[in-house]
């Protein structure tokens, strides 16, 4: 790097007014007075002129998958892909001529400053996000810092600083004249702008807060951190070697990571961190979990416990690292999830400690782009659900452990804008257009999806404005950021975490008497569900009565006479909708005549003959069962499989009666313990 001209190419008539390169590093595109948006190679050779229009074009921007450019044309924004004949999106973005744009490849929104005094956030789409006040003077400069979390703003003798969002974290007055441009430190701490007066300005991000239960941490200069505790008000200064990147505070941990080393922290005891080197000086992300954290930087994924052991790094291929954010990395104490960049539908799941893909190595795939993804926090490995918000705004919820059968992916509700799952049990929350809702207990879809919407908290969020976001879910307090930047603290009811402490123990008697002393409908219904899935059919009999759903209770008694635990786990499993394996249940126990029976309940009049056909027994009993079901109706067979089976024979109720009631004898001897072999359950 001596600085000298590698080549010098005549590019554009008029002054060339910008020049970007894309995120890989191998292409070029640059902009001028002449109109023209041009492509170039690393070489300086001319790939293609993009487009050619009558105005100067004053600024562009790649694509996140650099496939796409953003320019401007005079109060007009282009989003011009780099495939021949691909649709153009063309929109009015300002009332003045637009002087900057920018492009951010992790959270794929817009940014554009125009003379019209404003700047504005859009989406990908040219939809407006946020749009500023007028100021003094026209706008000269906008940047995205590299993770997606903040922008600047630069104007005469203004720089400002931004989130996402659009609302402004600080506003400084420096002595510049226009700032043109700004450029961002790699690592996202610092800013340089080029002043109209000739100088250059240097800028550091400070005072960034992070807040868990009663600490709140600062960063009051480049290096330093205070901690105060606000039940006694002690205040402890924390000092680094280096300047401060990215820092996270959750599970009793403060994780800092400075440009070469990551420190941690423990909130009983500020005075010894345990401090580490990092391979990369770059962390762009830091997630926590109750037993360990994650670090991604531009190399990769890397888990590490608290007590700073390296335990794991997870890949598959095309990962791009720089681009990941907490809305598309999830972390839980045995499951690492990670949206796919290249495949928006696609989601990977690792184990944490290995880093090797869950289950049998599918990855879970969806039928639309997913927009934001969060694993549960509690619970056994085997039970860890994943939530996710996909293009439509439809919440989802699905099981992580993927072992060759495909797991259903359940809608939960429409309209979701953010979601948060609570640290201390799995409760999940969420911004549903005009309200805020709590599930609860979100498994109920799973057990009984008829009592999901007696099992939600449901408040109007019309206070919380346009476009708030959810911070965070500790405890039984939900933080949410409104548009405006404010934080809003919402206390949700202590009692279904209760709830859930107590089934996770099995305290089943606690739970009911909880659940009587609360006397709320919500609680019953989730200790229905919550019973049901845990199969204690006593405490699901008492819930369901007491939120009056009389025919399940009727169902659940029916369930406890049963002769056999295989025919009562078959009917539990069929109560929660899941007939295939409540089919599987009884084959595998020897109770061919029982699985047949399901069948012929369900009128799965093809399945029951197949199995009758198949084991060779009780084949006239569903012949029996069909031909009455066709007499109710008045109707005539024309099932070929079942004219085939009926021809010559002679339906005889006493006869298949007698075969019935020598089944329900056989299981209840086997039950009893006097178990026949094996062969006398499948053939008679």
């Amino acid at each position: 790097m001596l600085g000298r001209v590698e080549k010098s190419v005549e590019a554009h008539s008029g002054a060339v007014l910008a020049g970007r390169w894309n995120y890989e590093g191998t292409a070029l595109v640059t902009v001028g007075e002449d109109g023209q948006i041009k492509i170039w190679s690393k070489t300086g050779m001319l790939r293609s002129t993009l487009a050619h229009q009558g105005t100067p074009v004053y600024s562009v921007a790649w694509g996140p998958d650099s496939e796409k450019v953003l320019y401007t044309a005079g109060k007009q924004l282009i989003i011009k892909p780099l495939q021949p004949n691909a649709k153009i999106l063309q929109w009015k973005a300002h009332d003045g001529i637009i002087l900057k744009v920018d492009w951010n490849s992790v959270n794929d929104l817009i940014l554009s400053a125009g003379e019209d005094c404003k700047y504005k956030v859009w989406d990908s789409y040219g939809r407006p996000l946020y749009s500023s006040q007028p100021h003094e003077h026209p706008i000269t400069s906008v940047a995205w810092a590299p993770d997606g979390e903040l922008f600047a703003v630069g104007s005469f003798h203004t720089l400002r600083l931004c989130d996402k969002t659009g609302w402004s974290y600080a506003l400084e007055k420096p002595n510049t004249g226009s700032i043109f441009n700004i450029a961002w430190s790699v690592d996202g701490t610092q800013i340089a702008g080029a002043c109209g007066n000739g100088h250059v300005v240097f800028a550091h991000v400070v005072e960034q807060r992070w807040e868990w239960k009663n600490f709140q941490v600062t960063l009051t200069k480049r290096r330093t951190m205070q901690v105060r505790n606000v039940l006694n008000d002690a205040v402890d200064l924390l000092e680094f070697r280096d300047r401060v990147i990215k820092a996270s505070l959750n599970y009793a941990h403060l994780v800092v990571s400075t440009s070469l080393q990551c420190y941690v922290f423990s909130t009983k005891n500020w005075n010894t961190p345990l401090i580490f080197d990092l391979k990369e000086g770059t962390v762009s992300l830091i997630l926590q979990a109750e037993r360990h954290f994650l670090l991604v930087d531009g190399g990769g994924i890397y888990l590490y416990s608290y007590e700073g052991r390296f335990l794991s790094s997870p890949k598959f291929p095309g990962m791009r690292t720089d681009i990941l954010n907490a809305q598309t990395v999830s972390l839980s104490n045995d499951t690492i999830a990670i949206k796919d960049k290249a495949d928006e539908k696609i989601i990977f799941l690792f184990e944490a400690s290995t880093g090797k893909p869950m289950g049998d190595g599918k990855f879970l795939s969806h039928k639309n782009e997913v927009l934001e993804i969060a694993l549960d926090q509690k619970g056994l490995t085997n039970d860890r659900k994943i939530a996710f918000i996909d293009k439509n705004r439809d919440l989802y919820i699905t099981s992580v452990k993927r072992f060759g059968k495909e797991e259903q992916i359940i809608k939960l509700g429409t309209m979701v804008h953010t979601l948060a799952w609570s640290d201390t049990c799995n409760i999940l929350c969420g911004l549903q257009d005009t309200r805020f809702t709590v599930w609860y207990y979100p498994n109920t879809v799973y057990v009984d999806r008829d009592i999901l919407p007696k099992t939600l908290y449901e408040r109007d969020a019309s206070e919380f404005s346009k476009n708030p976001h959810i911070v965070s879910f500790v405890g039984n307090q939900v933080t949410i950021r409104r548009a405006d930047g404010s934080l809003v603290h919402i206390s949700i009811s202590p009692y279904p975490a209760i709830l859930h402490e107590y089934v996770s123990s099995s305290k089943w008697e606690d739970a009911v008497r909880l659940c009587r002393f609360v006397k709320e409908q919500t609680m019953w219904a989730c200790l229905a569900a919550m019973a049901v899935a845990n199969q204690d059919m006593t405490t699901a009999e008492i819930a369901y009565a007491a939120i009056g759903e009389i025919d399940k209770v009727q169902y659940i008694n029916s369930i406890k006479n049963l002769p056999s635990k295989e025919s009562k786990m078959a009917h539990i499993l069929m109560f929660s909708g899941n007939i295939q394996e409540a089919e599987i249940v009884l084959l595998q126990a020897g109770l061919v005549y029982q699985a047949i029976q399901i069948n012929i309940n369900l009128y799965n009049w093809e399945r029951a003959l197949e199995l009758a056909v198949k084991y060779k027994t009780h084949v006239d009993t569903v012949l029996a069962y069909r031909q009455k079901f066709l007499e109710t109706f008045g109707k005539q067979e024309t099932n070929k499989r079942y004219l085939q089976y009926a021809e010559g024979l002679q339906i005889d109720w006493e006869k298949i009666k007698a075969k019935i009631e020598m089944e329900i004898t056989k299981e209840r001897e086997r039950s009893s313990g006097s178990q026949p072999t094996k062969s006398t359950g499948l053939k008679h």
